[in-house]
């Protein structure tokens, strides 16, 4: 193929794929107005754009973080220790998923609020059903405090790759 006609060809696709995309960019708003009225007729809860991202419970806000806090991370150790490892590894996964990166995978206001709302979690939050659907077990509530979570989330954040170490 010569290559003006490689590049006609090429221009030929472009249009296509245009001609294709323009009738198509509304669609969007109506797949969610859609997705909105389906879920309200079926009685499941619409999570708003924050919820779809950072979970939902307590933590309504965006987690700012700073540098780690190695104190608040030690006391974060000792709680995950004691109420999470039985189910979560690091770098395994075991009756729950992995936790050594899930920072990279998640925000922090979302891991707070699973490790402060899993049941509703679970009940309506996409990712939490997905999770559940492959690992096939619920997390299990462990009654942390809202500062508790943070200390967990705090310990997590060192132990994710390229995370500094005390």
């Amino acid at each position: 193929m010569t290559p003006r006609a490689t590049w006609l060809k090429r221009m030929m696709s472009l249009a296509l794929a245009l001609a294709f995309a323009v009738p198509l960019s509304g669609c969007g708003e109506k797949r969610e107005e859609a997705r909105e009225e389906e879920a309200h007729e079926s009685g499941e809860r619409v999570l708003s754009a924050f919820e779809l991202e950072n979970g939902i419970g307590p933590v309504k806000e965006k987690v700012e973080l700073g540098p780690i806090d190695q104190a608040l991370a030690d006391k974060g150790k000792g709680i995950f220790e004691s109420k999470c490892s039985m189910c979560h590894k690091m770098d395994t996964t075991y009756v729950g998923p992995s936790l050594g990166e899930v920072t990279t995978r998640r925000t922090p206001a979302f891991i707070m609020n699973m490790i402060l709302n899993p049941q509703e979690m679970v009940e309506h939050h996409p990712v939490a059903k997905q999770l559940l659907a492959e690992r096939m077990t619920f997390m299990a509530n462990q009654n942390l405090s809202l500062e508790d979570a943070r200390a967990v989330l705090e310990y997590l954040r060192t132990q994710a790759k390229g995370a500094p170490k005390p």
